[in-house]
């Protein structure tokens, strides 16, 4: 009885985190997709050797595997996009990583969590820069 109660409870509040995301469909238009008090949290990485597959793959699963933290609420790993040449775009990174949070709250929770330390410890030696982005609403 326990584990199908336990199991009714995740899809419910599987449900429930799906149904907070249908306004980020495709037919919803910016006005309506409102992100107020969030904290967008968007680093990017240089890696040391870019043109490595391994790192490039070890990288991406370190940074899925940090997607654990609970305080995550949106997220996007990427990489540079074929998108046109221009002085105001920078294709110069290897991978990017972007999360979202509730709130400030949030992502400092985040930023001491030991999943995020143990991240750092033991992946730093595959990059060679990082730039992290963060913002607020207006």
């Amino acid at each position: 009885m326990k584990n199908r109660r336990r199991s009714f409870l995740k899809k419910l509040a599987a449900g429930a985190a799906v149904a907070g995301l249908l306004p980020l469909s495709n037919k919803a238009s910016a006005g309506e997709v409102q992100l107020k008090g969030a904290l967008i949290h968007h680093v990017f990485f240089w890696l040391k050797e870019p043109n490595n597959e391994a790192h490039k793959k070890q990288l991406v699963k370190a940074l899925n595997d940090l997607l654990k933290v609970e305080t995550i609420k949106l997220s996007h790993i990427g990489f540079p996009a074929g998108t046109e040449s221009r002085d105001v775009v920078d294709h110069s990174y290897t991978v990017s990583y972007m999360t979202m949070f509730d709130d400030q709250a949030g992502q400092d929770i985040y930023q001491v969590h030991p999943l995020h330390v143990k991240f750092v410890e033991e992946n730093s030696h595959l990059w060679e820069k990082v730039i992290v982005y963060d913002s607020v609403d207006v």
